[in-house]
């Protein structure tokens, strides 16, 4: 179905209003160099029957297997009112609130999600929202070299156990805006090293510190929060929020508190969906707040004494002026964020820590009845939640094809992304999981491997 809204004459005369030849005048501001005048890679336009058609036959390609893969999307229990309710009209459609006198049922949504982030995350505010986890990421390291005026230099400490991806993200984002990303290595034990911390470096803008960390381990946060501290870098927590419903949150972190935390909101209500959409969250302290990129609901009182919502401590031009912006973030993933706030309503603070508990008991059982195979290893032995690397006799994505024949998403091979750990697969049990499918992939990847 087309949709071609203006015919010929009408462009016509709207060109001659303004005094261009043609469209093309309208863009001879671009450089030619970099202009694309052709759609090759586009293939001709399709009639609603086709396209549904087609549509229908991949959905039918769709295999359910079960997942025991983790890496940044996690398969976790959604109660389905949560999208029962989020796909209401009132929800699905609505538009971005800046009339607050026709918004305050989306304000207030947004109030109350960022109040339980920022519970949930120990932190003074919390933002609403930004697009997911990696860019959630980059746009802290933006506000934290912005806020810390007294650095030597525009230098972020990014550890080497962070997800590749977001390191993909916070490279191709920040690096064009004079921001030097400097890795840090980690220890055998698959940890960031602190020793090398101190003895390298001391004059970054920031710190990132990931818990857990891409191989599901935990890191020392106490040591490199205080470490940070010290040196006067402003320390950004990378975290999963679920696993902050029993873990120590970033605000509890050191003497003093992560100074920002940020995230992806996947693991709260919001189905792994081939990998997206999903949505991110910003946190921070009070004193970083006019630095916060997206938005910011809060409530005041009426002339009459009544509670109401609004965007605030932001104008709007904040977020679409790009020369003078703390973020070009124009919009953010608001239907995604009402599904977090009625997945953390309908659950509860007890129904989200039973659901980390046993995610993390489910993985133990995995990983007991994995090494009881001859030949498999832990990777690495420090202790971990929900996510473990294993080592394999044989090469892990070899492992992994096998196991999709049998219905079995097995986990992540590793060395896609460090090349000397061909070996290690990345396997995640969330609550889901039973003990009869546990037992089956146990079963099903010692035949593989014999």
């Amino acid at each position: 179905m087309p949709f071609i809204p203006h015919t010929v004459e009408e462009v016509e005369i709207m060109l001659s209003e303004i005094g261009a030849d043609n469209i093309d005048q309208l863009f001879d501001e671009i450089p030619d160099a970099i202009r694309n005048r052709s759609l090759d890679g586009i293939g001709p336009g399709m009639s609603e029957m086709e396209m549904l058609r087609l549509m229908k036959s991949r959905a039918e390609g769709n295999v359910t297997q079960i997942c025991f893969l983790g890496a940044g999307a996690y398969d976790h229990f959604i109660p389905s009112a949560v999208w029962d309710l989020s796909s209401r009209g009132e929800f699905m459609t609505a538009y971005t609130p800046y009339q607050a006198e026709a918004s305050q049922g989306t304000l207030q949504v947004i109030y109350e999600y960022q109040t339980m982030i920022a519970n949930l995350t120990g932190m003074d505010v919390a933002n609403a929202s930004v697009y997911d986890g990696a860019s959630g990421l980059a746009e802290a390291v933006l506000m934290a070299v912005r806020a810390n005026r007294k650095a030597k230099s525009r230098k972020v400490l990014m550890p080497k156990t962070i997800h590749p991806h977001y390191r993909k993200v916070v490279e191709n984002i920040c690096s064009p805006q004079g921001i030097e990303i400097l890795e840090v290595p980690f220890k055998d034990n698959g940890q960031t090293d602190l020793d090398f911390l101190e003895s390298e470096y001391d004059e970054a803008a920031a710190i990132i510190i990931p818990q857990l960390n891409f191989f599901g381990l935990l890191e020392d946060i106490d040591g490199l929060t205080a470490w940070a501290n010290g040196q006067g870098i402003i320390s950004i927590a990378l975290v999963n929020p679920l696993t902050l419903s029993v873990l120590s949150p970033p605000g509890d972190w050191g003497s003093t508190g992560a100074d920002i935390a940020c995230g992806d909101g996947q693991p709260l209500g919001i189905p792994m969906a081939s990998g997206g959409p999903s949505f991110g969250f910003i946190c921070c302290s009070n004193k970083l707040v006019r630095q916060l990129p997206g938005r910011l609901v809060g409530r005041t009182l009426d002339l009459e004494g009544n509670p109401g919502f609004s965007l605030t401590l932001q104008a709007r031009e904040q977020h679409i002026r790009r020369g003078k912006a703390t973020s070009n973030i124009c919009t953010n993933q608001g239907l995604l964020v009402t599904a977090a706030t009625m997945y953390m309503s309908i659950m509860g603070a007890a129904g989200i820590a039973s659901a980390a508990r046993l995610s993390a008991l489910n993985t133990r059982n995995l990983v007991d009845g994995l090494l009881s195979i001859n030949g498999v290893q832990e990777y690495y032995s420090g202790p971990y939640f929900h996510e473990r690397a294993i080592k394999l006799p044989v090469a892990a994505a070899q492992v992994r094809n096998a196991l999709l024949n049998k219905g079995i998403l097995a986990g992540l091979p590793l060395g896609d992304y460090f090349p000397e750990m061909a070996d290690v697969l990345l396997v995640c049990a969330t609550e889901k999981r039973s003990n009869s499918e546990i037992d089956l992939y146990i079963e099903e990847i010692e035949k593989v491997l014999n």
